[in-house]
């Protein structure tokens, strides 16, 4: 089995567009029950050995958690009092998704209200009324998390090279991408970028502090490709133009972001150090451009 999978865009997109919503439904639910956390560090789902979790959400005295499962192809609801149920992940609507797991979550005393409208999607189709997102490829969803994998596990080294403010290896189900964030500790200016369907103070609130983060994404969103990318809010004069010695890797002036393809990684002799140099060389350049205090933020005891 490749620890690296081919993950052609084109080639699953339709399951990609509709894992998704999907994904989106299940961050929903966590969203409903979860106390508030800086920076939305509260929704995302986590990387597991077999797929993706919400982890434990807490519902009055009990919690719940929902998982991925990639290997069986189930998402599986387990309960703190030892209930538990499956959903087969096969090609369905997102409606008929959205419908089955209310359902149930209501069987198990677990009801839950979400509001319906996919974030970070133009034009989306409420999750509730989606009939037309239905494609599931077991194989390439498969894929996918075999990728996010290798990608959770190299962030998470990187992660611990940092002891400042620094949030989990998380998956943003909105954005529908791997992340792990860098903070100096200063306060940033309002984010005026807007997203789909998610008002600016949802933004404020996540890019409140000079940041610097960097993840991995399948290619959503118009780009077309997977890739490794790190950008920096606010961005540094002069980032674009940094020189980053790493094979494959380039500033992409419409995203704002240094980019490193996916498939770059998987054709290195070696894909651990080319993406360990990507997320270094690219995080040293914005914190030196920002002036951050990298004596007092970083680790120097960890290779």
């Amino acid at each position: 089995m490749e620890q690296w999978p081919d993950l052609p865009f084109s080639e699953w997109a339709d399951t990609c567009a509709t894992l998704h919503l999907w994904t989106q439904v299940v961050g929903k639910i966590r969203l409903a029950h979860a106390p508030l956390i800086n920076h939305w560090w509260q929704v995302p789902l986590y990387v597991t050995s077999r797929g993706l979790t919400t982890s434990p959400i807490p519902y009055g005295s009990r919690s719940f958690q929902i998982d991925f499962d990639f290997i069986d192809h189930q998402l599986l609801i387990q309960t703190s009092d030892g209930a538990t149920d499956r959903i087969a992940l096969a090609p369905r609507t997102v409606a008929d998704f959205y419908a089955e797991v209310m359902n149930r979550l209501r069987k198990l005393g677990l009801e839950t209200h979400i509001w319906t409208m996919p974030v970070e999607i133009p034009d989306a189709i409420a999750l509730d009324q989606d009939h037309d997102h239905r494609s599931y490829d077991a194989e390439f969803a498969q894929r996918f998390w075999r990728s996010l994998v290798q990608c959770d596990r190299l962030c998470t080294r990187f992660r611990s090279r940092f002891i400042g403010k620094v949030s989990p290896v998380h998956f943003f189900w909105g954005s529908f991408d791997l992340a792990v964030s860098r903070f100096s500790g200063s306060l940033a200016p309002p984010l005026t970028s807007n997203s789909a369907n998610l008002g600016a103070w949802v933004m404020q609130e996540a890019y409140s502090h000079a940041v610097i983060s960097a993840g991995f994404w399948p290619g959503n969103g118009g780009f077309g490709k997977a890739a490794f990318y790190s950008y920096a809010y606010p961005e540094p004069p002069g980032f674009a133009d940094a020189r980053i010695h790493v094979d494959g890797a380039y500033y992409d002036q419409d995203l704002g972001q240094f980019i490193l393809p996916y498939d770059a990684v998987r054709q290195a002799s070696s894909p651990d150090d080319l993406v360990m140099d990507f997320l270094q060389s690219t995080y040293s350049a914005a914190a030196d451009l920002a002036h951050w205090d990298r004596i007092a933020l970083e680790r120097t005891d960890t290779t």
